[in-house]
């Protein structure tokens, strides 16, 4: 029987990839001669990992299909009907990424029953919804992060408007969640040329306040790279946040959000399922981002992990389907497996570690860029080097609320 197992995985090139991050991670020539923009681990159908398996590469998802309970392990194969139940990437972007949501369980059933019932194929690039599940993701920043995640407290968004320039007369005010869905309907359904007046007056004004808030540097930013587009308007709205190395932030279903600039790992539910409002060529379907959303204030708040012994650091989640930790390697120090265990993939992002199957005493060598899997059969495993890895798993079934947040 198989055991711990290198993979081999996608990379998708989108416009807003970064052109040497994913590259460089992985030793290939850089800069690459495309925008490199995700590294997908796992058994998603748009883009399935190859486990090498007895000699030879093979889809992960056929690997799971013939073996789910030891793949996935019993709990996990049973909980999650035989799939892979979440979805581990490498972002890297060198622009913003669109202005989305992604939609909570039963949204996203209704979503993909309904444009499957009007006949849109799969991969139609006018699809909303690829797959019935509902998408919580979290994101871990591997280099200075910057992201707009939900909305601002609503006198914080009065505040900053007025400083753009914009009056009372020109958008409904700001006032619990329906004036807040109400401005932001008003925003998103405006005829053009009162949708160009509001970006231009706006794009003039920040310039002088970019050097005092980077929420007006961004949208400098953003009329450049978009200047048609109304998700200039967006860090006026939703929090801007910057995450340091090794610091994480939570999606949540119906949080609207965007990813401006920078490169980490992500882990989220097996889904793609996105709905776009702006800052895209890709499609956007403002009635159905409408319907999705969730109008209330968040807080902007950033995860730290928590230490959770043998070097190894966990992000605090409250999804069932994932959870996201951190192994840091020193001389001297060796990283236990837990017991009870399902599957687990394994990047390592910075230097070199070694993985022992305890039972059958085999190796393998882990360098910058090189990920495994390691299925449930394999009982019990140990990890020493030098190094730094992310590890995605799952929880045991009902242990979720233990690490929310």
């Amino acid at each position: 029987m198989p055991g711990i197992a290198l993979l081999q995985n996608p990379v998708l090139e989108y416009a807003w990839g970064s052109r040497t991050f994913i590259s460089r991670l992985l030793g290939d020539p850089s800069p690459s001669d495309r925008p490199q923009a995700e590294l997908w681990m796992g058994a998603h159908p748009k883009g399935t990992s190859r486990v090498l398996w007895e000699g030879r590469w093979v889809p992960l998802s056929e690997a799971v299909q013939k073996d789910p309970a030891g793949i996935l392990g019993e709990s996990v194969s049973l909980r999650f009907s035989n799939q892979l139940p979440f979805l581990f990437k490498v972002l890297a972007a060198s622009k913003p990424l669109s202005i989305q949501a992604h939609p909570n369980r039963e949204q996203a059933v209704q979503g993909f029953g309904e444009e499957s019932r009007r006949a849109i194929p799969p991969a139609s690039p006018y699809r909303n919804y690829r797959d019935a599940s509902h998408k919580p993701e979290m994101f871990c920043a591997l280099t200075p992060f910057w992201a707009l995640k939900g909305f601002r407290a609503h006198e914080e968004i009065r505040s900053l408007l007025r400083r753009a320039g914009v009056s009372s007369s020109e958008l409904p005010d700001v006032w619990g969640e329906t004036g807040l869905k109400q401005l932001f309907s008003a925003l998103l359904t405006m005829g053009r040329e009162r949708k160009r007046h509001l970006i231009s007056k706006v794009a003039s004004a920040a310039p002088a306040q970019a050097s005092s808030d980077p929420a007006f540097e961004w949208i400098v930013r953003l009329q450049q790279a978009f200047p048609d587009d109304l998700g200039v308007l967006a860090p006026l709205l939703l929090n801007l946040i910057q995450l340091r190395p090794g610091e994480a932030l939570s999606i949540d279903a119906g949080e609207l959000h965007c990813y401006l600039e920078g490169a980490g790992v992500e882990v989220m539910a097996n889904s793609d399922n996105v709905v776009r409002g702006g800052l895209t060529e890709k499609h956007v379907d403002l009635q159905e981002l409408l319907k999705i959303v969730n109008f209330l204030p968040a807080e902007s708040r950033v995860l730290l992990p928590e230490l959770r012994g043998n070097g190894e650091w966990l992000y605090p989640a409250r999804a069932e389907e994932f959870l996201l930790s951190r192994i840091c390697l020193e001389r001297g120090v060796v990283y236990e497996s837990p017991d009870g265990r399902g599957v687990e993939i394994t990047i390592c992002v910075e230097g070199e570690a070694e993985v022992t199957d305890v039972a059958s005493g085999d190796r393998l060598r882990l360098h910058r860029g090189s990920s495994v899997l390691v299925p449930a059969f394999v009982k019990a495993y140990r990890v020493a080097g030098s190094g730094t890895l992310y590890k995605a798993s799952v929880p045991p079934a009902g242990s979720e609320g233990l690490h929310a947040f």
